[in-house]
């Protein structure tokens, strides 16, 4: 879906920036409200509702009340997503004991309703993800922000990016297989690689 090609298959007029892409977009308003702490214990949602072309200008924008910040992503005057980001006093409580350590899938096998089942764990092949993994992000998603490489922080983008892979690493899923990772922008026009 996110090759010309591919998408224009299935009725899009060309290729479609990813949601996790246009979610590392909207984190530009909390992160520039909250600074590191949005970054170490914000929550954040989105509801992705039209497509956002590749090569195409994205204005991202929202508004603040009672705390709660309220996103908006339109590109071809179209509303594209909407979403919400909030800063609670302190972080979810959670514990890696709480997580299974499960293998990657020896054979990937086409997608069915097997494929992700409720409560079924998900294994992937080990990666590096900070260092230049995460620069390389940076640059992908055209964010400028100084706070990531200043702190050597990690884009929340990114660990969308990882859950994306997990799911391509535990079956294929036709077209997204078939599809390249395109560049996007934020508030400028993308460029193709």
């Amino acid at each position: 879906m996110h090759d010309d090609t591919v998408a224009k298959r299935f009725g899009f007029s060309g290729g479609l920036v990813p949601g996790v892409d246009v979610m590392a977009y909207m984190m530009h308003l909390p992160v520039k409200r909250w600074g590191r702490a949005f970054l170490e214990h914000g929550l954040i949602e989105a509801r992705f509702v039209k497509p956002v072309y590749d090569g195409e200008t994205t204005h991202v924008s929202g508004g603040e009340s009672d705390g709660v910040l309220t996103i908006e992503v339109e590109s071809r005057g179209q509303l594209c997503a909407t979403g919400s980001a909030s800063l609670p006093a302190s972080a979810p409580s959670l514990a890696l004991s709480d997580f299974s350590e499960v293998a990657a899938v020896a054979e990937r096998r086409p997608v069915n309703e097997a494929s992700y089942q409720l409560g079924k764990w998900l294994g992937t092949a080990p990666r590096t993800w900070a260092g230049e993994a995460a620069t390389e992000y940076l640059h992908d998603v055209r964010e400028h922000d100084p706070i990531y490489a200043a702190e050597g922080l990690g884009h929340p983008g990114l660990l969308q990016r990882v859950m994306n892979k997990v799911l391509v690493d535990n079956a294929i899923l036709g077209a997204v297989d078939s599809c390249r990772q395109p560049d996007a922008a934020f508030e400028r026009r993308a460029l193709r690689r």
